[in-house]
């Protein structure tokens, strides 16, 4: 439904707008720019599904090949302790964990397909031990605000797009999508820690919380402690580096289950078509409805608008032209995507706001859309504090993302 307006208000509002300009300051320009616009967005999503489908092929292939060598067990096992005591109501070795788990592993190695029904499955049984049917339970926002934070390890669909619109090196955003959905998902853990009472000076979870922590930050000052003109060239190569290792992995791991690898990667790749042919009306509507709201001269208003009072308080104003893709992030994941592509497509791929946009695109998941699918399949109406933590968490998220866009690439 929000996704509804969305699009409708972007069309709307674009050829009104249209309309003014051409009746009362007479520009004979702006409605032939917007009717063209609806041609070019179209034939650009198009294109841009095409591509997806060797991407995705290939991606999807290693991904089968991970799954299959028990990448997902093994993140498993180690994120289990950490997982019992942050889960406190829930017993030891309920089938919960277990999905939980696993759902939080496939989301971080980029499994999507997985995930959400790991996701409905951990809802389902989570909702076993909710005293309250109609109400969500602590267990269950915990769960849900760590779904929406979106920790991932392995970006593929920001780089898909990003190579895809011409950036020269795709993967340059890798590490900062890392630090930037680390702190998105370490706020949210700490407010629902928070709301909660959960004890996070327990020694296993400070030792979880620590090593990814010192992780983290070891990498902001390294970056911070080399020239600015080598960020970018040592950034890229610790994320081939870290994406190398994870492919490395999963292809070793195969091999020692036995698994034959190249047709388990075939069995994966053959689903790429399908996801890429899926794909292309969602990113025609959001792009052409993007493209008219541009054409008019509307997200130019506001963008400029937005920059006048930033800029009036002296802050550099060069993260604005990313911040519509951070606006709509929360509410639609097809509608973010669509305008992470306008601004690279305006900006261009490799400038500040179109990596700037990549960033956030892969910083946070869809809070609205998550709580929305996750608390429906169980019946839950009241979410209690779930949206605002989870809004916090993107909020934080968000702010990372654009601190880490100007260490690394400004």
């Amino acid at each position: 439904m929000v996704l509804n307006y969305i699009w409708v208000g972007f069309v709307l509002i674009a050829i009104l707008v249209g309309l003014i300009k051409l009746i009362f300051l007479g520009d004979t320009e702006v409605l032939p720019a917007i009717g063209l616009s609806t041609f070019d967005n179209a034939k650009l999503a198009f294109e841009i599904s095409i591509y997806l489908t060797g991407v995705m092929a290939l991606w999807l292939g290693l991904m089968r090949v991970g799954e299959k060598g028990g990448v997902i067990k093994v993140l498993s096992r180690l994120i289990a302790p950490f997982f019992r005591r942050i889960f406190p109501e829930i017993p030891k070795d309920h089938p919960a964990s277990g999905s939980m788990i696993m759902n939080i592993a496939a989301n971080m190695i980029g499994l999507d397909n997985a995930a959400t029904p790991l996701g409905l499955k951990a809802m389902e049984d989570l909702q076993e031990l909710n005293p309250q049917k109609d109400t969500a339970s602590n267990a269950q926002i915990m769960f849900l605000v760590l779904n929406t934070s979106g920790l991932t390890l392995l970006p593929i669909n920001v780089m898909v797009f990003r190579a895809q619109l011409g950036a020269v090196d795709p993967s340059d955003v890798f590490i900062p999508i890392l630090i930037a959905t680390f702190v998105s998902s370490l706020v949210g853990l700490l407010v629902v820690a928070a709301y909660q009472r959960i004890n996070l000076l327990d020694k296993v979870v400070l030792a979880y919380l620590g090593t990814v922590t010192l992780f983290i930050a070891g990498l902001i000052y390294f970056f911070q402690s080399i020239p600015q003109d080598q960020v970018n060239v040592y950034s890229s190569n610790l994320s081939y580096i870290f994406m190398l290792m994870i492919i490395g992995s999963f292809i070793g791991m195969a091999l020692y289950k036995r698994i034959n690898v190249y047709e388990t990667f075939v069995e994966g790749a053959k689903e790429g078509f399908g996801v890429a042919i899926k794909i292309i009306p969602y990113l025609v509507a959001m792009l052409v409805a993007i493209g008219v709201f541009r054409a008019s001269g509307t997200l130019d208003l506001i963008v400029e608008g937005f920059s006048q009072v930033v800029g009036f308080f002296g802050i550099n104003t060069d993260f604005i032209p990313a911040m519509p893709t951070a606006v709509i992030r929360p509410l639609s994941g097809s509608g973010a995507r669509a305008m992470m592509i306008e601004t690279m497509t305006n900006y261009g791929a490799d400038s500040f706001a179109g990596r700037l946009s990549s960033i956030m695109q892969g910083t946070t998941e869809t809070t609205f859309y998550v709580i929305a699918v996750y608390f429906g399949a169980v019946n839950i109406r009241k979410t209690r504090y779930a949206i605002t933590a989870g809004l916090i968490a993107d909020a934080a998220g968000i702010l990372a993302a654009i601190l880490v866009a100007y260490l690394f690439f400004h």
